[in-house]
Parts: structure tokens; sequence; C-alpha cells
């Protein structure tokens, strides 16, 4: 059987694990070994850490979360995606919130995918900017 297409694994994922919450598909889709690179230093750089950003950081304080895919390149295994995240805030997000007023953060994420599941992640975004704008615009 071949490999599944690296773009589609990172589709999938945006769609059913960022998106829908699906823990099978975020167990499916993350190889044991997994690194996130762009964990914080100190935190915990597994599986676990991307579980946390989606289910404990964003989930809980945007509602009708959004992922869309600008731009999607791949060469061999690995797979860079310039997305938007987006939805409306209400709850607190880094202290900041809620709104109930849209909110859009901008991320590149690069994956490494190996025999159909993330291997590694690096990442950057936006999201500190964001914040600092919402809490400026309630200050």
């Amino acid at each position: 059987m071949a490999n599944p297409n690296p773009k589609e694994i990172v589709r999938r994922f945006n769609a059913e694990v960022i998106e829908a919450g699906s823990a099978q598909s975020f167990a499916d889709l993350m190889a044991p070994d997994f690194v996130n690179h762009s964990a914080p230093p100190g935190s915990p750089n597994g599986p676990e850490s991307m579980w946390n950003t989606f289910e404990n950081l964003l989930r809980p304080a945007i509602s009708e979360l959004r992922v869309k895919i600008e731009d999607q390149i791949a060469e061999g295994d690995m797979v860079t995606t310039r997305k938007s995240v987006t939805g409306i805030l209400t709850g607190r997000l880094l202290g900041a919130g809620p709104t109930n007023a849209p909110i859009a953060i901008d991320v590149i994420d690069i994956v490494r995918v190996r025999d159909g599941r993330y291997a590694e992640h690096w990442g950057m975004n936006n999201l500190a900017a964001v914040v600092a704008a919402i809490r400026g615009n309630n200050a």
C-alpha cells in the first residue's frame, strides 16, 4: 500500500483535529515519537503539546473555530501550510477576552509526515499580537 499524500494528511489534521476536535483522528494522525519543535522551552514537546494547544487553549476560547488553508507546498515528506484559524472569541484566550467578536490567527506550519502521520512540527503564528490587540482594545 502506498503512503498517503502528505498534503492530504495535513489537510485532514486541520479539518478533523483542529476544527472538529476529534481525539480519534488525533491518535490516528500523530506518530508516537512526534516532536513539536515549536513547543515553549521547558514544556512537553510530544503529541500532548499539540493536543493541549487545540483542546485547552484554542477550542475553549474560540467558538465556530475554522481553519482556512491559504497555501500549501510539499516537497518529499515536508509540508508547509499557510493558514488562518478563525472564529468568535467567546472565552478567555491567554487572559484576553471574551469579546464575542471575530478573531483570526495567522499560522505557518511545517510538518514532516512519516507513514501517514505527523512526525515533526515547526510553526509560527501571530497569536501574541492578536492577544495584545485584544487587550489594547479592552483597556
